[in-house]
């Protein structure tokens, strides 16, 4: 589908079609950048994208399965091969095209889908993200419109939300698993537990240590609770 990335992507907007051929070296957006704006796209993201390209390493192809891609077939390639997998994926994509809400408060048009895009990818590497100008360039756009597109649609910086993210994420780790300070800090890619701890207490004024004592006690209390009585 088109010329570069930028393209497939609109023109997958603008025709929705039942399944995407797609190189991953292309000038301007990388394939790779359109299968991450196709995925976060609720109008896109059922739709299979299968890579066609010279991109053989290793790195790549886990890449391009990791990002969405269904199938990821190497040139040269053989024609009824490719034909063969296509159908397989036409197939199992059938009657799934369905609208799907992921519960990101973001519009779903422009610069909401970028931040979506990034949202998930940062969710998959909170211990080790990239930089913002890093992360901008897997989007196949700029730090400056990135930014702006997280002021937008989350009144947040990217910096402020992958902290609230991490915090987060660290609420749940310590109310549900027996994880040390120590291995949540690490988890979540701070840099000493007790500069989580810090952090943590300045968000929600408590240590990491209490809160989870805290709700050690309330998951204990809510245990003893006598059953209602059935109607």
């Amino acid at each position: 589908m088109g010329f570069d990335g930028s393209q497939a992507y609109e023109r997958a907007l603008a025709i929705s079609p039942d399944l995407i051929l797609m190189d991953v070296r292309m000038p301007r957006m990388d394939g790779f950048a359109a299968c991450r704006l196709l995925a976060a796209d609720a109008r896109t993201s059922a739709i299979p994208v299968i890579f066609l390209t010279v991109a053989g390493d290793l790195d790549e192809r886990l890449n391009g399965l990791e990002i969405g891609a269904v199938d990821y077939v190497l040139k040269p390639f053989d024609a009824a091969e490719v034909l063969a997998r296509i159908r397989v994926h036409l197939v199992r994509a059938g009657g799934k095209r369905e609208v799907q809400d992921d519960g990101f408060a973001v519009d779903t048009t422009g610069n909401g889908v970028l931040v979506r895009a990034a949202i998930q990818h940062l969710s998959q590497r909170l211990n080790d993200p990239p930089t913002v100008e890093h992360l901008a360039r897997l989007l196949g756009t700029n730090e400056k419109r990135l930014s702006r597109a997280f002021r937008e649609n989350l009144g947040q910086t990217v910096f402020e939300y992958l902290r609230e993210e991490r915090l987060r994420v660290a609420q749940t780790l310590l109310s549900t698993t027996p994880l040390s300070i120590a291995s949540i800090a690490e988890e979540i890619g701070f840099s000493s537990a007790a500069n989580f701890a810090t952090a943590f207490r300045e968000r929600f004024g408590v240590t990491p240590s209490a809160y989870r004592d805290e709700h050690r006690i309330q998951g204990a209390a809510d245990s003893n609770q006598p059953a209602a009585d059935a109607d």
